[in-house]
């Protein structure tokens, strides 16, 4: 069911962006209409300059001329305004543990293996890797006998974490390193499997051969072995 675009909504992201892709996953699963301003990250737009002054970057939600920043209070927000298919549950216990792995997925698990895995090497990368398998310990266990995170139905902490399901092939791949399979972490592999092919989901993810070409020409840059693109 398609909601009308009687109310202004538009989102500001780039294309690559898995933080913007989260606003986009929620928008959709909600049925809504919205408008797309693709932001070039390498000349940001006056406009973003300027919803954004702070952090001055994507995502951006524009609700009838209101102005929501980062990601996660963005979900939030979309989930508050729009109660169709609700991205957290009733219970309160169960909206707060929602809450805790989404930040855990964006304090802990991306964190270990962006900084300590993909942009690293060595005996750097080694440690990098030693803490990103404990934090998928984590998501392991909380994962076990689940469909998704949110139970039966995508919510709050499966968009959170759901640039596992695309993006981490892509850092594997690049930097040789398997983090996720099912020998290790079967819950796990499944969830991703799951929620990579929830039609939605599926229908939106960046181009891969295009998101490989970027990453690679990232972590040269950041090894000072190339030139950022």
């Amino acid at each position: 069911m398609k909601y009308s675009m009687a109310e202004e909504i538009k989102v500001f992201r780039s294309w690559s962006s898995r933080f913007a892709l989260r606003i986009i996953w929620a928008l959709k699963l909600k049925g809504l209409e919205f408008d797309t301003v693709y932001e070039d990250l390498t000349n940001k737009s006056p406009l973003l300059l300027q919803y954004n002054q702070i952090h001055k970057k994507v995502p951006v939600l524009v609700h009838n001329g209101k102005v929501i920043c980062e990601s996660l209070v963005i979900l939030e927000y979309i989930d508050e305004t729009w109660k169709q298919n609700p991205l957290l549950p009733e219970d309160p216990h169960q909206q707060a543990n929602a809450r805790f792995w989404a930040k855990f997925g964006d304090d802990k698990v991306l964190q270990s293996i962006w900084g300590g895995v993909f942009l690293k090497e060595g005996k750097e990368q080694e440690e990098g890797v030693a803490a990103s398998m404990e934090n998928l310990k984590y998501l392991e266990e909380e994962i076990r006998g689940k469909k998704f995170f949110g139970g039966e139905t995508i919510g709050l902490a499966d968009i959170a974490l759901g640039w596992l399901a695309h993006y981490l092939d892509i850092f594997e791949e690049i930097v040789g390193v398997k983090l996720i399979d099912h020998e290790k972490f079967p819950s796990l592999a499944a969830w991703k499997q799951e929620f990579a092919n929830a039609p939605i989901i599926r229908e939106n993810w960046p181009d891969r051969d295009k998101l490989v070409t970027k990453y690679v020409a990232m972590r040269e840059a950041n090894l000072g072995k190339g030139t950022p693109k």
